[in-house]
């Protein structure tokens, strides 16, 4: 029997707040443990939270960008269960009235649009951090306690772990691009749960479905949801039952494990947070949080291959996320040259950031000195060679480019006579891959070509270069 998999994800984003959700302790990553609490996130007796407008305007923003309905009125809950890192004994979430219902999530996958349903988007508390340590005690840091927490939940509408990636991918750009969460992975910022089932291929019904928990990563994701499909297919072609369970994907040995039964609704004795009043929200307030929406990352793309033909693949990239489109947009104001500016951007910019891991806004390549110095490529006033090299001293020192080329002494040869005197001389030195040439292998004036740029370092222009060549290597 062939089986398709049916996947629901559960995605977890920290809200970029400056201040937790219900206290005013800072958010900030890296701080000691235990120094960013107060009585309110630490749950003490007698305290009173109050909610964070800046998380609750955040939520709304994301609820609008994927076309939610946004509700009017809604509260907060308390979902009840013992963590030993939560210290009120229970979470603060939203439960039957949750702030955003319904939308779709669009993102690209195999070169097309795909759209998966959400169910809710809501607002709720992080909980702290279990620390264990190599003397075998554990401890535990409440920092991180009560960071606002985003809790995005799709529909069971994805069909494969590349599909769910692509899924993930499509919402951290999301997110990002709204400004609302640096969802950094490695910091716990995003983190995501899946519900995983098997069926038949055709059957409408749901088969039971297991959550996976601890993929720390989108790979870790893809990884994850393989393993589990093709575990509960090999369980129910042996003759088994799938159980509803929770389990830990372990990516040492690439395994899931059970870790519990799985609660239900009830199973958390969600009942109304006594100490928060609901949130009523008139339409002034949320058409103020809808005018903040950005262009999104899929209408971005769209228009990027519209506006600057560039391919679908280029129009990806540079769309990927949203500082660079604006930087590519700010390139293309001031040179419309946009297939240059692209090119340049993905194979000189994108790679220095990879290789220094560094934010587009550490490189001191502003897009007037790469601009200026694709316009110079252009004019003919330096070859492609040199510009590498302008490039790379660029991004090392800052200075813009007509400075380095004066102070390397990097203008090209152009004159003609000079030129002559090199081919000349790569003639005379190089026999054999001349009498090829002239035998009647053209392939061969490559090898010579590479021999005259490398007498001129580079600085001759190519086109002079070959044209002088052709017609000496045919006297």
């Amino acid at each position: 029997m062939e089986y398709e998999g049916v996947i629901g994800l559960e995605v977890h984003a920290e809200l970029k707040t400056e201040t937790k959700l219900f206290c005013g302790c800072s958010t900030q990553f890296g701080s000691a443990p235990n120094t960013q609490t107060c009585p309110v996130c630490l749950g003490l007796p007698g305290v009173l939270p109050v909610l964070n407008e800046k998380a609750l305007q955040y939520t709304v923003k994301v609820g609008l960008a994927v076309g939610s309905e946004v509700s009017k009125f809604s509260k907060f809950d308390r979902k009840n269960y013992f963590y030993p890192d939560l210290p009120k004994n229970f979470q603060i979430s939203q439960y039957d009235k949750p702030l955003c219902e319904g939308g779709t999530l669009e993102f690209s996958c195999d070169g097309e649009t795909r759209k998966v349903g959400l169910i809710r988007v809501h607002l709720e508390e992080e909980a702290g951090k279990l620390m264990h340590f190599a003397d075998g005690e554990s401890g535990v840091d409440f920092n991180r306690v009560g960071i606002p927490l985003l809790e995005i939940v799709s529909k069971p509408e994805i069909h494969s772990p590349d599909e769910a990636y692509d899924y993930l991918i499509g919402l951290k750009q999301l997110l990002e691009y709204l400004d609302v969460s640096d969802c950094n992975m490695e910091e716990g910022s995003l983190r995501c749960d899946a519900n995983v089932s098997v069926r038949p291929k055709g059957q409408e019904e749901l088969g039971t479905q297991t959550e996976v928990k601890n993929m720390n990563t989108f790979s870790g994701v893809r990884r994850a949801l393989a393993y589990e499909i093709e575990r509960q297919i090999e369980v129910l072609e042996t003759g088994g039952r799938v159980v509803r369970e929770t389990r830990r994907w372990a990516p040492d040995t690439q395994t899931t494990s059970s870790m519990r039964s799985k609660e239900e609704a009830h199973d958390y004795r969600y009942f109304p947070e006594p100490d928060l009043v609901p949130v009523v929200l008139e339409k002034a307030w949320i058409d103020d949080v809808r005018v903040t929406i950005p262009e999104l990352p899929v209408a971005r793309k769209m228009r990027f291959m519209e506006e600057y033909e560039l391919s679908e693949y280029d129009a990806g990239v540079v769309t990927s996320q949203k500082a660079y489109a604006d930087y590519f947009e700010e390139c293309t104001r001031l040179y419309d040259n946009y297939k240059a500016n692209c090119n340049w951007i993905m194979g000189g910019v994108l790679r220095e950031l990879n290789e220094r891991k560094i934010a587009l806004d550490a490189l001191p390549i502003s897009p007037k000195m790469l601009t200026d110095m694709i316009r110079m490529i252009d004019e003919g006033k330096i070859t492609s060679t040199i510009a590498k090299t302008v490039f790379a001293e660029m991004a090392q020192t800052g200075k813009p480019p007509g400075k380095i080329i004066e102070e390397k002494n990097l203008l090209p040869v152009t004159d003609a006579g000079e030129i002559e005197q090199m081919v000349e001389k790569v003639i005379a030195e190089n026999p054999k891959p001349v009498e090829q040439y002239r035998a009647g292998k053209e392939k061969a004036i490559g090898f010579l070509m590479g021999q005259v740029m490398r007498v001129a370092r580079g600085k001759a222009d190519p086109q002079l270069v070959n044209r002088i060549l052709i017609e000496k290597l045919k006297k």
